[in-house]
Formats: structure tokens, sequence, C-alpha cells
């Protein structure tokens, strides 16, 4: 009987490893150390003039929602209650979270805090942020002699 032996290697005995380690992770962690995305979701867009962020706040109203702006950075601060169960009834699953939240953005210039605009509709914060005069980009004229 022959046997084959392959030449060692060491990316081969690497890739094993990590496997290996992944597996005893992934086994230890499952549920229990998982964190939960931040909340609320945002999308941010910028341009030269503003920046526009939206936040998914479902079953929220405007007065749960405080917004912060200093300098470059705007916070989201509010509280989502919890549902009341009918009587009798208990969770099946639950996954929808409550109680207290914060989420800070740090935003790529500073804001005219004075002109921020903000708008609450279908449980999504809209906010729009104008740029500073001082901080927007300047185009240079060059003069030709």
């Amino acid at each position: 009987m022959y046997r084959r032996y392959r030449p060692f290697s060491i990316w081969r005995e690497m890739n094993q490893l990590q496997r290996e380690l992944n597996r005893v992770f992934d086994s230890y962690s499952s549920g229990r150390t998982d964190t939960a995305p931040s909340f609320p979701p945002v999308n941010v867009w910028a341009d030269e003039e503003s920046t526009l962020i939206t936040a998914e706040l479902p079953g929220m109203t405007s007065d749960d929602i405080e917004i912060d702006v200093l300098e470059n950075t705007l916070t989201i601060t509010g509280e989502r209650k919890d549902e009341e169960l009918p009587e009798g009834a208990r969770y099946h699953r639950q996954e929808r979270g409550y109680g207290k939240f914060s989420r800070s953005i740090r935003l790529p210039y500073s804001v005219d805090v004075d002109n921020v605009e903000a708008s609450f509709k279908n449980g999504v914060l809209e906010i729009k942020l104008p740029r500073t005069e001082k901080d927007r980009p300047k185009k240079i004229e060059v003069k030709v002699s």
C-alpha cells in the first residue's frame, strides 16, 4: 500500500488554524455577545452646500426625539416605549428593541446651526444641515498676465 504525502505548506496550516479558531469563537459567541446594530439606522448624503441625514424611527413621534448639533457632530437621542401586551399574552418573538438611545454622527464639515431644518414623516426623520459659509470651498480665479 502506497501513501501519498503532500509537502508541508505553511499556508495550508495557517488556513486550517484560522478555520478552527473561527469555529471555536463562533460556537462560543452564538447569541451571547452579538451586538445590536446601531439605532436608529441612518443614511448620510453630503455635497458642497449641505449634509442630508435620514433616520428610521418607526413607532415614534417627534416629541420622543431630540436633535443636537455641536460644531461638526450631530446627536440624535430619544426613547422608544415598550409595547403593552394584552392581558394573558406573552412574547413568542421580540426583535424590536425599546428603551433610550443616542446616536452621534461626525459630519464632514462645520454646520450653520441657525439654519438646520428637521422634519418627521411616516417614521422617517430628515435633517438638513447647511455648511457654514466660511467652511465652503472658494473658487479662485486664475489671472492671465
